[in-house]
Order: C-alpha cells, then sequence, then structure tokens
C-alpha cells in the first residue's frame, strides 16, 4: 500500500491569461494619460513643499489633480504626494506644473534647520542641569 501523493499548493494563485486583443484586469493607466501632453515644467525636486490655495478642485480638474489638491490641505513635499498617489516624480512635475500655472498650488523651498548647534551653548545647558 502506498500513501497518498500530497498536492503542492500555490500561496498565491497566478491570475489567469488574457487572451489575444484583453487588457490586464486591474492594468494601470499609462502615464501619458494621467500626466497629459509632456511640456514646459516647473523646476521641481523632491523636497519641494506644496500646499494648495483652492480647497475644493475646479470641475475640470481630473481626478489625480482633484487627490493632489486634497493632500496640499497641509504643506506636503513632492516626495511625499508622490508616494501617496503612487505616481513617479516625472509626472507629478507635469501634473504640479500643470496645477502651478492655474495658480491652484504654491511651492515652497523646504525649511532649512542649522546646521549644528553652538557646542557653548549646549555645553552651559549640560553644565546646567548637572549642578541642579
Amino acid at each position: 500500500m502506498t500513501p497518498p501523493q500530497r498536492q503542492r499548493r500555490d500561496l498565491v494563485p497566478e491570475p489567469p491569461t488574457p487572451q489575444a486583443g484583453e487588457d490586464k484586469p486591474g492594468n494601470p493607466e499609462r502615464m501619458y494619460v494621467v500626466a497629459g501632453p509632456d511640456g514646459e515644467r516647473a523646476e521641481l525636486d523632491l523636497v519641494t513643499l506644496i500646499v494648495a490655495r483652492a480647497t475644493d478642485p475646479p470641475p475640470s480638474a481630473s481626478p489625480e489633480q482633484a487627490a493632489l489638491l486634497r493632500l496640499c490641505a497641509a504643506p506636503l513635499s513632492v516626495a511625499e504626494l508622490s508616494a501617496y498617489l503612487h505616481l513617479p516624480f516625472s509626472a507629478m512635475g507635469v501634473l504640479l506644473t500643470e496645477l502651478l500655472t492655474a495658480d491652484l498650488v504654491q511651492a515652497r523651498a523646504p525649511i532649512v534647520r542649522k546646521a549644528r548647534s553652538d557646542r557653548s551653548l549646549l555645553e552651559a545647558v549640560m553644565n546646567g542641569l548637572q549642578r541642579l
């Protein structure tokens, strides 16, 4: 008598393969559809802070632009916006350029902290705390 054979189970089932002429289910839109035509871009980097000027998106705004305006109620960096919307930096640059030219958002340079505090001040504070 032989023991029954165990069948191997895959942890994640493979999705069905699409037939010819069918799109994959859940296929994301191409970036040129989301970002629109490529033109002149604003000078943005990953740490540029974006703040919305308008509270409500205009009716002509795309879903991505409306999401950007809702997220930018508080200042967020371009890198954070890119991560929240799952869009690459290149597409974010195009979307933000359109919003900047429409005067719906404002771009600000990041707040830079001082590199280091004065060492003598830190020593004076430490000595004062040790005396307590």
